[in-house]
């Protein structure tokens, strides 16, 4: 039991959901045959049963089919989504797409986008590039005006479930003329669209993120999400979105390390006795217990904080918590895969598939190095 205080009606929800993981996937053959043997993170099936329980459309205004809920309920369903391991992995880059869409697209495109999200649909976002990372500021990649369109080219990477998705939030530099971050707009890419490639990246966590190449790709007018030339001010409004919502997926990855790492210890015997029983690991577990629950306190309080004012943008905690969320996770995974010894590192379990999601949440949604350069900063360091 968390020491934050959920409404009953989001304990409820949660419980729900525990459910639902242990149904659809509570064992490794479910697991292994929804996720092609872990190669694949997101099974359309499954995002479709969510999408039928009323679940994908939880943040999603009522206007558009969703349920209209707040950060809490959205960090609830992510949270044990993970947890559970139900391998909708695209549905959280939709959620951080979703933002943008609420805050700055126009009717026509809420009701594609957002809608389409509620019912099961992905949506993915193209921000780096080979040259632009952490940097995001280096964009090159180009829309140029062409009429009352625009055609784009240039290449963006490490793009995740762009094969899989139903648009692409494409982020293209449109003017030069002033710094870095001037002159960047977003648009809404149709997936399919002539004029854009996809190739997946293999990794050593399967197939999520995608290099997208833009030749010659001509845009309509009406592709522009908010304003042209304004995309760095609309980035930097999702910043609450987007970090909380990594920081609930990779506490749902920290917990159902621990969980394994707990079930193991309970039934692995040696020298007589259950690991578990053993002061070095009970004391370890005991210490990583508390860490797990200092970041579950800390998303919890920053997304309630959020609900509570909206409009206001909180880089020091939603920061600190993908860096708290994230850095245990790499931490109980790895930890876990030592407890568990030859056993944690085969892949007859799943805490290596754990160690391999922990160790690409460090970097992806903005480094773990630039969140403590955020936090820094907030302390005019």
């Amino acid at each position: 039991m968390s020491l934050f205080k959920l409404s009953d009606e989001q304990e409820a929800f949660a419980e729900a959901i525990r459910d639902f993981a242990q149904r659809e996937c509570g064992t490794r053959e479910q697991r292994d045959g929804l996720a092609q043997d872990v190669t694949e993170a997101h099974n359309r099936e499954t995002m479709l049963k969510v999408a039928g329980l009323g679940w994908a459309g939880v943040m999603i205004p009522e206007t558009y089919g969703g349920e209209g809920g707040g950060m809490v309920d959205m960090c609830v369903l992510v949270e044990e989504m993970n947890r559970g391991l139900v391998p909708i992995n695209g549905y959280y880059t939709s959620l951080v797409v979703a933002g943008a869409y609420e805050r700055f697209g126009s009717e026509e495109q809420k009701a594609e986008v957002l809608g389409g999200i509620a019912k099961g649909s992905v949506e993915a976002v193209a921000m780096s590039e080979p040259e632009a990372g952490s940097d995001v500021g280096n964009i090159s990649c180009r829309a140029v005006r062409n009429g009352d369109g625009w055609i784009v080219n240039g290449q963006k990477t490490w793009t995740s479930n762009a094969m899989i998705s139903d648009h692409i939030l494409l982020i293209a530099r449109t003017d030069s003329s002033g710094s870095k971050h001037e002159g960047l707009s977003m648009f809404n890419v149709p997936a399919g669209i002539e004029g854009m490639e996809v190739r997946p990246i293999d990794t050593m966590g399967g197939r999520e993120v995608n290099d997208v190449f833009f030749t010659d790709c001509q845009l309509p007018a009406d592709a522009v999400v908010g304003e042209v030339d304004r995309a760095w001010t609309q980035l930097m409004a999702g910043l609450n979105v987007e970090r909380l919502i990594i920081a609930a997926v990779l506490l749902g990855i920290a917990q159902r390390a621990f969980d394994d790492a707990l079930a193991y210890v309970k039934e692995r015997h040696q020298f007589g006795h259950p690991i578990g029983s053993f002061q070095v690991i009970r004391h370890r577990l005991a210490d990583l217990a508390t860490e797990i629950e200092c970041a579950r306190l800390l998303l919890y309080t920053s997304a309630r904080r959020v609900d509570e004012d909206p409009e206001t943008l909180r880089p020091r905690e939603v920061s600190m918590a993908k860096l708290k969320a994230t850095e245990i996770a790499k931490t109980m995974s790895l930890e876990g895969m030592q407890m568990m010894g030859g056993y944690g590192y085969s892949t007859e379990y799943d805490m290596e598939r754990l160690v391999r999601v922990a160790l690409a949440g460090t970097i992806y949604a903005g480094a773990n190095e630039v969140q403590r350069e955020i936090i820094g900063k907030t302390y005019g360091l």
